[in-house]
């Protein structure tokens, strides 16, 4: 290359475009000669008075290194030049609390912040918007360099001096060293942030408890999540809303009272834990024993009133004898009794949820084995009914009285329904009264337009 093109260049302070897309092609260590046509070049123009109009240029070019510089909010924002790789290949995600170490300077170099060491949410952020969208991309270890425009910075606004910090003006691009130190990875265990789980120290291997690990019975369902998504070793710190926790109520425990609304916090580490065996790893006998204990597990928490912890115990147990075409006659006998009593009483689970489109299936799935099953038809009755199948809801509540005249239950279910239906029947007429009306109100509307308007004749023709 030209001693002059060099220098140029450097001047310029950019490369023409045919370098920019030749050296995107390169590896490290490589030499080569580029060719570039005017267009990719100087074009008509030229550069005098080195280079003439039209000019096809060559360069003998070696690439010895380079520096990766990524946009890192594809809008030319913030741009990340990396000083220090990092370890692994992990990023902070927007629940986690990071460690970091920044100083932050104007263009000029002048010093405006600096911390040698500071935590913080990565959704909150710190000092400006760069930190908390650069961490996400950032490995632990890591050193950037990031150049910040306005909008990602103090954008129109002046940021006053604080405490030994000087003041930021309007419109500033701002240079930031960045390192992250570490991050405690923070996960949202039940998907509406009312159970969080803060890693305070990681665990052993990837194997977590499964669905059939027995927690003490007394223990509040966020605890009971958070557990099961923990691996040996663990050490975490976790956030209980109320909905997971004690609720609305008081709640005398061991140690304390806990107030209503109470959010809670537990530190737990998990010591150790034995994973139950999966259907599949059990012979024909095995499977029922455990399906039945499964069913009684679910029946205390069904007294308890832990009615969705109860219901995954009930679909675990039918789980373990789904597939019954290696059972024996009399095996096969025992695992329907046990598939009707577990999907009747998780029908009652669902039912209490107010999640209504299960029981139907859970009770159709009873009806399957047993036509004649009135619980089943009573319970696909009362979700009927709250799914405004009324016609249905009918259907199954005198089918089941054909069955057990006398039962009670079924028979002030009948009188529920009933009032439904009155009740609906009343809406329908008002509905469709008032729709007669307004039809009736634009009919005599219509025909007084059409009435014969009365002519009046001129006195004077």
């Amino acid at each position: 290359m030209m001693e002059e093109e060099e220098l140029l260049l450097k001047r310029k302070g950019q490369v023409i475009k045919g370098w920019d897309e030749g050296i995107k092609t390169m590896k490290k260590g490589e030499n080569a000669i580029f060719t570039i046509p005017p267009e990719l070049a100087y074009g008509e123009s030229g550069s005098p008075p080195t280079i003439p109009p039209n000019a096809t240029l060559q360069f003998d070019v070696e690439l010895l290194s380079w520096t990766s510089v990524k946009d890192i909010c594809k809008d030319g924002g913030i741009f990340k030049k990396i000083l220090v790789e990092g370890e692994k290949w992990e990023n902070p995600k927007n629940l986690d609390e990071v460690f970091v170490k920044y100083e932050a300077c104007l263009e000029d170099g002048t010093l405006i912040s600096k911390s040698d060491g500071v935590e913080f949410t990565v959704e909150d952020g710190y000092f400006c918007p760069a930190l908390a969208k650069a961490v996400k991309t950032m490995k632990k270890g890591e050193k950037v360099l990031l150049t910040v425009k306005p909008q990602y910075a103090f954008g129109e606004d002046v940021r006053p001096a604080v405490g030994s910090e000087c003041a930021v003006p309007p419109n500033v691009t701002l240079h930031i060293t960045l390192e992250l130190v570490f991050w405690k990875s923070v996960s949202d265990v039940t998907k509406d942030r009312k159970v969080l789980k803060k890693i305070l120290k990681e665990g052993e291997g990837y194997d977590r408890p499964n669905d059939g690990i027995v927690v003490q019975e007394q223990v509040i369902d966020g605890l009971d999540k958070a557990v099961k998504t923990t691996k040996k070793g663990k050490h975490a710190l976790i956030t209980i809303q109320p909905e997971y926790a004690f609720g609305s109520s008081e709640s005398q425990q061991e140690l304390a009272v806990v107030p209503a609304n109470s959010t809670v916090y537990y530190e737990v580490e998990m010591v150790s834990f034995v994973k139950e065996k999966e259907s599949w790893d059990l012979n024909t006998q095995e499977k029922i024993e455990a399906a039945g204990k499964k069913k009684e597990e679910g029946n205390s928490l069904f007294k308890a009133c832990k009615y969705e912890r109860a219901s995954k115990r009930y679909e675990k147990a039918v789980k373990f004898i789904e597939y019954d075409s290696f059972f024996s006659d009399e095996e096969k006998q025992q695992t329907k009794l046990l598939k009707v009593t577990c999907n009747l009483n998780n029908a009652a689970c669902k039912l209490k949820l107010k999640d209504y489109k299960q029981p139907e299936k859970l009770c159709t799935k009873v009806l399957e084995l047993d036509n004649r099953n009135v619980k089943a038809l009573y319970r696909r009755a009362q979700a009927y009914i709250q799914l405004v199948d009324l016609d249905l809801a009918e259907v199954d509540i005198k089918k089941a009285l054909e069955i057990d005249p006398d039962n009670r239950d079924v028979k002030l279910e009948y009188r529920v329904l009933k009032e439904k239906i009155r009740e609906y029947n009343k809406k329908d007429a008002q509905f469709y009264g008032n729709i007669f009306a307004k039809m009736n109100k634009l009919e005599q509307a219509k025909a007084a337009k059409q009435e014969t308007v009365p002519m009046t004749i001129d006195s004077k023709a």
